[in-house]
C-alpha cells in the first residue's frame, strides 16, 4: 500500500475512535460540560506525545510510519494534538509571544470562525 493510502485508513481508523470513544462516554455522563470531547483532545494529546518519543528519542517507530500515525489516525482522531504538540514547540524554544499568540489566536478565532459559520449557514 502507498503512504497515502495508509494515511487515508489510519484516518478512517481515527474517526471511528473518536466517535465510538465520544459516544461510551456519552452513554456513561449526559451533563453539560463537553466531557467527549474534553477526554478524546486530552487523550489524543498523550498519544501524539507519546508516538512521537517513540519515534524521535528512541527510534522505535519510523519516520513513515510516524506520518501514517500522526497524520493519518491522530488527524482524524483530534487535531488538537497536533496544535498542543506545535505550542509546546514554540515554548520549548522560547517563542513565548509566538506561543501565546498561538493559543489565543486559534480559539479567539476558532470561537469567532465557529460563530460566524453558523450565521452564514442560517442564511442559506
Amino acid at each position: 500500500m502507498s503512504k497515502l493510502s495508509l494515511i487515508f485508513v489510519a484516518g478512517g481508523l481515527g474517526a471511528l475512535a473518536r466517535f465510538g470513544l465520544g459516544n461510551l462516554i456519552h452513554r456513561w455522563y449526559e451533563g453539560p460540560f463537553p466531557l467527549g470531547t474534553f477526554v478524546i483532545n486530552v487523550l489524543g494529546c498523550l498519544m501524539f506525545g507519546f508516538v512521537w518519543s517513540l519515534a524521535e528519542g528512541r527510534s522505535l517507530i519510523s519516520v513513515e510510519h510516524r506520518a501514517i500515525i500522526l497524520t493519518g489516525f491522530m488527524g482524524a482522531f483530534t487535531t488538537f494534538s497536533t496544535f498542543a504538540f506545535e505550542t509546546d514547540g514554540l515554548i520549548r524554544n522560547t517563542e513565548w509571544l509566538m506561543a501565546a499568540g498561538n493559543i489565543v489566536g486559534q480559539v479567539v478565532l476558532g470561537l469567532i470562525a465557529v460563530t460566524v459559520g453558523m450565521a452564514a449557514g442560517r442564511l442559506l
